[in-house]
């Protein structure tokens, strides 16, 4: 099972600018960091998954760009590439297909710290039974997509991203296979967001920094 994280470099003015205000750019780059760091973190303590990710941004300008950059060293890294951010997911599960022949893959993003090691492997688990899973977002998007094989990502090229109604959308795109549902949870967009989401993993460094946002 490979489990592949969505991610860019958090860039102060670049980074979460919705949590701006109340946070300024260099609290909201931060958050974006310590959302990834934990991300990985359970990511990386899944039994059995391997780790990749799919990147961009140059960590020299990133908060905690140090700290990231450690932390990336325990997975395989494939740079994004595409025009838009559907054409970028799409070419990400390609290049895992085509770098990790016969794996399935499990998909998430940066902004779902809450993930927990049973969470994602519990996701995993369900691909054994159908074609793909979807976890649906709060917000109408997705946080989770798993594939049994990732090449029917394809379907991503066409669906409109970060709307209300992506999650539809990528529901009828997957019609044809058999979709098992994740947990809905919520992402990150507004500090509102990222209040829910650090009351429910309070002990992470995300969870630390959205609190010392005044």
């Amino acid at each position: 099972m490979i489990i592949l994280v969505v991610a860019k470099a958090p860039v102060p003015g670049l980074a979460k600018t919705r949590l701006c205000p109340p946070a300024t750019y260099e609290q909201a780059a931060d958050i974006a960091a310590a959302a990834l760091l934990d991300t990985l973190d359970v990511v990386c303590s899944v039994p059995g998954a391997r780790p990749v990710v799919a990147f961009t941004g140059e960590l020299s300008n990133a908060a905690r760009g140090e700290e990231l950059r450690e932390s990336l060293r325990r997975t395989t890294i494939v740079w994004q590439r595409g025009e838009t951010f559907a054409d970028r997911l799409a070419n990400a599960h390609a290049d895992v297909a085509r770098g990790f022949p016969g794996e399935p893959v499990l998909q998430i993003g940066m902004d779902t710290p809450q993930v927990t090691p049973a969470l994602l492997t519990g996701a995993a688990e369900q691909l054994t039974d159908v074609d793909a899973v979807l976890g649906r977002a709060a917000d109408g998007g997705w946080w989770a997509l798993g594939l049994r094989d990732p090449r029917a990502a394809e379907v991503l090229r066409k669906v409109p991203m970060s709307r209300a109604d992506t999650g539809d959308l990528t529901y009828v795109a997957l019609g044809r296979l058999r979709i098992g549902h994740l947990p809905v949870l919520s992402d990150v967009d507004t500090m509102e967001d990222a209040q829910r989401v650090a009351a429910q993993a309070p002990h992470g460094r995300f969870a630390q920094l959205v609190v010392g946002v005044r």
